[in-house]
């Protein structure tokens, strides 16, 4: 019989470190109504991609499922509240590197139509703005691998992008 711990799971493996992938989330805020979507646009301070636009994403924290991820992620950079369970997934990319991601990342991208606020710029020493922009206009200086999955999301395209294989 399997060992098991105090939580009634079953006693975890070394992790394997050497193959550990992030875990990113994304959510495009779609106004179905007026087809325009949340984007923010990075800081001349951010990590990395400075000036770029951009969907709202960021990491997962440990022991966190990926769609609390994109709820406390779109909150605090927007301020807008969604609910976990209207997340719809819209895309997913797997990188093969990434800037805090020598072993790969992957980004599940979610749409999300029904939310409660107006975007405000919650981190403005990361990002320079977060605004409405309408879904024809998209900026051409977007980062690449989010840029891909709003496009195909918007056009009905294909669920899932690599990027960085070979």
């Amino acid at each position: 019989m399997a060992q098991r711990t105090t939580d009634d799971h079953p006693k975890a493996l070394k992790p394997a470190l050497e193959s550990m992938t992030l875990l990113v989330a994304a959510v495009i805020v779609h106004d179905k109504a007026t087809n325009r979507v949340v984007l923010l646009q990075r800081s001349q301070n951010a990590k990395f991609a400075q000036g770029m636009w951009d969907l709202p994403v960021g990491k997962s924290e440990p022991g966190e499922p990926i769609t609390e991820t994109a709820v406390r992620e779109l909150y605090e950079e927007t301020g807008l509240t969604v609910k976990p369970e209207a997340l719809k997934v819209a895309h997913v990319i797997h990188g093969a590197w990434g800037v805090e991601a020598p072993n790969g990342f992957l980004t599940v991208v979610f749409a999300a139509h029904d939310w409660t606020g107006e975007p405000e710029n919650r981190e403005p020493r990361k990002h320079a703005q977060v605004c409405w922009v309408d879904a024809d206009a998209i900026p051409e200086e977007f980062v690449d691998t989010t840029a891909s999955a709003l496009h195909r999301y918007l056009s009905g395209g294909t669920q899932v992008s690599l990027d960085g294989w070979r």
